[in-house]
């Protein structure tokens, strides 16, 4: 059963930085798509970033390019969303979500991802 768990939100000041992590288990090969999303009230939830963890391929969505990166840490089964220059818009709760694939790369489509995490508030505020 693929289980994930993230981490790493809370309070930040505009042009701030943040370190989100989605810690996954069960995972049972390397052919998973990992991919972070959010959901601010009274939106719908957006897809932000992806990391293919069967090439490596990563994909980030205009609103959060040259701010946000992905990255892996095999060892520790994690991927993770630093955030930089946030804005106040980036108020949301962020989601990291898996799916199995044979495919290469990643995509942002929500409807993609079938295991969810419980999602972790971000919330910047001067």
């Amino acid at each position: 059963q693929v289980q994930l768990v993230e981490s790493g939100g809370g309070l930040v000041q505009p042009g701030g930085s943040l370190r989100l992590s989605c810690a996954a288990s069960g995972l049972t090969s390397d052919y998973y798509n990992i991919g972070w999303f959010r959901q601010a009230p009274g939106k719908e939830r957006e897809g932000i970033a992806c990391f293919s963890l069967n090439d490596d391929d990563t994909y980030r969505a205009d609103s959060v390019q040259g701010r946000f990166t992905i990255s892996k840490d095999n060892a520790k089964n994690t991927v993770y969303l630093q955030m930089n220059g946030v804005k106040l818009e980036d108020t949301a709760v962020y989601y990291c979500a898996a799916e199995r694939t044979m495919l290469a790369g990643c995509g942002l489509r929500r409807e993609e991802y079938h295991y969810w995490g419980q999602g972790t508030q971000v919330t910047v505020s001067s």
